[in-house]
């Protein structure tokens, strides 16, 4: 009996289909079907029943189902194990970022990582921050760069990187660039520009507003800071934006703290309760990377 075999056995248990199966173990139906029958033969029984065009498991199929995936999943741990012990971290990280953040240490480490572990194979995708947090609940992503507000999930791992209050930024000549005390309130009188849903700075304001009942007008929305500032600085309306992404366009825009609205936009790192090597690595590598953040959880 190989681990092969076994591969291609839970391969077509889970499938429910030789040629889906072959598709997702890479290799011909016919050597599928080849090695399902030696199996069938080494055990002495009948795995799949073959007569309906969904193939199913026999009574002795689900009975070894269980202990194949098992011995399987045995046979990855060692290889971890042993990963671990040499280091010598290999295997695939799917990342996720939330749409519009370019914060250069996660770029750096990154780049740090593959240079330590070139085994591992790593990919990156933008997302909202809702969707995000859902990949890295299902493992479908192993590592997360999301927004939140006041905190982030409190069911995944986290290391918050940056915990900042709101402000509304505003061309020089604008009502708001007057005022000493802007409040929640004032927002209602003016078009506003912010993030889009999904992300955590969206979630603060929404979460604000409906709080006190508001229903401010969102005019424009965009993923990317830079956008926002961009529209706001040619007087389409009130950006709503964290301290720091303001900060970086204070030439050409006044920024006010919201008074009334307390709760922080966080930027955090997440990732499942008990990791693999491969992530505690990269997530060593971002809290150097980001020189330590806001905290652990």
């Amino acid at each position: 009996m190989e681990l092969r075999q076994l591969e291609y056995f839970v391969a077509v248990a889970e499938e429910r289909n030789f040629t889906r199966a072959a598709e997702r173990v890479h290799i011909s139906q016919s050597g599928v079907s080849a090695q399902i029958r030696r199996l069938e033969q080494e055990l002495g029984a009948e795995l799949f029943d073959r007569s309906a065009r969904t193939v199913t498991l026999t009574v002795a199929g689900k009975a070894a189902l269980e202990h194949a995936r098992a011995a399987l999943a045995a046979a990855g741990a060692v290889g971890q194990a042993v990963g671990e012990v040499t280091d010598l971290i290999r295997g695939r990280l799917a990342l996720g970022m939330v749409i519009g953040c370019t914060l250069t240490p996660l770029f750096d480490a990154l780049a740090a990582f593959h240079e330590a572990h070139p085994g591992v194979e790593l990919s990156l995708l933008e997302d909202s921050s809702d969707r995000l947090a859902d990949g890295v609940r299902t493992g479908a992503l192993d590592l997360a760069l999301v927004g939140a507000a006041a905190a982030a999930p409190g069911d995944l791992e986290t290391h918050t990187i940056i915990s900042e209050r709101l402000v509304v930024a505003v061309p020089p000549g604008h009502p708001l660039a007057r005022r000493h005390r802007v409040v929640l309130r004032d927002l209602t009188d003016h078009p506003v520009i912010c993030m889009p849903p999904g992300t955590g700075l969206r979630a603060v304001l929404d979460q604000a507003c409906a709080g006190q009942g508001l229903r401010p007008t969102i005019a424009l929305q965009a993923s990317a800071g830079d956008a926002i500032a961009d529209l706001a600085a040619r007087g389409l309306g009130v950006a709503v934006l964290s301290a720091s992404m303001a900060a970086a366009h204070h030439d050409r825009l006044t920024a006010r703290t919201i008074e009334d609205l307390e709760t922080p936009g966080v930027l955090a790192l997440i990732w499942a309760p008990t990791p693999g090597p491969a992530v505690r690595e990269l997530v060593a590598h971002c809290r150097k990377a980001f020189g330590g953040g806001a905290g652990h959880r």
